[in-house]
């Protein structure tokens, strides 16, 4: 059973957090969930993350990591290796695609390998035309320009 929430209230007092609310209401972001590879996502500072991933068996090559918009991607494919052949294979190689959504502004700094883990640092930088600004309060007055109706006549 699928429980849809009604948005509607919350746009009369709210402005720009359409894009939240289409976010809530996508259906892609109740997908089954895989819990391989396992993750964690850790606050490193005010505006910065980082994504850890267990990826052990891959190499650098193995994984590919890009960023559209607001969506990382995290891919991960290892070729089979047909020449060994195994009694017990319990370190799992398969590949993955593990999707995270990113706030505005967010961008990613630095990825790197080590010891299995997959390292993803994410920083978020705020422009400075969307950080708080003070608004000078005037008297009212607007400034007169005065009108000109017709442009000098040159005299010949």
């Amino acid at each position: 059973m699928r429980t849809e929430f009604d948005f509607a209230p919350l746009y009369r007092s709210s402005i720009g957090f359409d894009r939240v609310f289409s976010l809530l209401n996508n259906p892609q972001r109740l997908q089954a969930v895989d819990a391989w590879p396992p993750y964690d996502i850790l606050k490193v500072g005010d505006n910065e993350y980082r994504i850890v991933m267990a990826v052990a068996g891959f190499e650098d090559g193995d994984l590919d990591i890009t960023q559209e918009r607001n969506v990382l991607h995290v891919k991960g494919g290892k070729a089979d290796d047909t020449k060994a052949e195994y009694l017990h294979r319990g370190i799992a190689t398969r590949g993955f695609e593990r999707r995270f959504e990113l706030a505005d502004h967010v961008s990613v700094e630095n990825a790197s390998l080590k010891n299995g883990l997959l390292h993803i640092d994410l920083k978020r930088e705020i422009p400075e035309a969307m950080k708080p600004r003070k608004i000078a309060i005037g008297d009212g007055a607007q400034k007169q320009v005065p009108l000109q109706i017709e442009g000098e006549k040159q005299v010949a």
